[in-house]
Parts: structure tokens; sequence; C-alpha cells
């Protein structure tokens, strides 16, 4: 599985975003691939489509990349405060990591300093 940043599912939504080019890109060279979000990454994208009063829009547009939701497992709380406190890395970040690691998958990623505390995890990341 492809768990997906915050910064790459925003690009794709909107084509104003500096990301939005290599989020299209990046998304139509892993078609095929199951691709997954955090719970928190999940809200964190669906608050400008709120806003803006186009959430059944956004989520239809995840539904048709075919995003799953991946659930933090139990005990996520204790393990997001060490990579917190590990990496230095915003929660939200935190939790993207923590996703990759629960699914054994690879993570995309425009974050450089998400990029590269992934990698030194020895997980795969994906970039346009």
């Amino acid at each position: 599985m492809i768990v997906l940043d915050a910064s790459v599912l925003i690009g794709f939504m909107f084509e104003q975003d500096d990301h939005h080019g290599a989020a299209v890109s990046l998304l139509r060279n892993v078609v095929g691939a199951p691709l997954g979000v955090s719970q928190l990454t999940l809200a964190e994208v669906l608050v400008v489509p709120t806003r803006l009063h186009r959430l059944d829009a956004a989520e239809q547009m995840l539904v048709d990349l075919g995003v799953t939701e991946v659930l933090l497992p139990s005990g996520a709380s204790r393990r997001l405060a060490e990579l917190r406190v590990e990496t230095g890395l915003k929660l939200p970040d935190c939790c993207v990591l923590l996703t990759a690691q629960t699914v054994s998958g690879s993570l995309a990623t425009f974050d450089d300093r998400l990029a590269r505390e992934t990698t030194s995890r020895g997980i795969e990341v994906i970039a346009a």
C-alpha cells in the first residue's frame, strides 16, 4: 500500500496548488496500486472542501482514486508521542509515518523533512 501525505492529495485536488502537476503525475504513475491515508490526514485534506461546501465532491474524488482510510492501531497515541520526540516532526506528519509503518507500505509526500525521516526508517518514499 502507498500511504499518501496531505501534500499529495491537496496538490491533486486543487489545480492552483503548487504541487498539482507533480501530484497528478505521481498518482498516474501508481495507478492500480492500493492507496491509503491516515484518519488525521484525511480530515486535514477535507477541511478546505468542507469550507467551500464541496465535501461530497472531494470524497467522491477520493473514492474514484481508490483511496482507503487506514485506522491507526491500538496504542497509537504512545507510538505517535515517541515519533514526535524522536523526529521532531509535527503530529500530522507522525500520523502519516505511523500509518506507513502500520501497513508496511511506502509513503508518497512532497515534504522533504517527512521524506528524510521516512527513508531513515527503511520505508520507501515515492515522489514525482
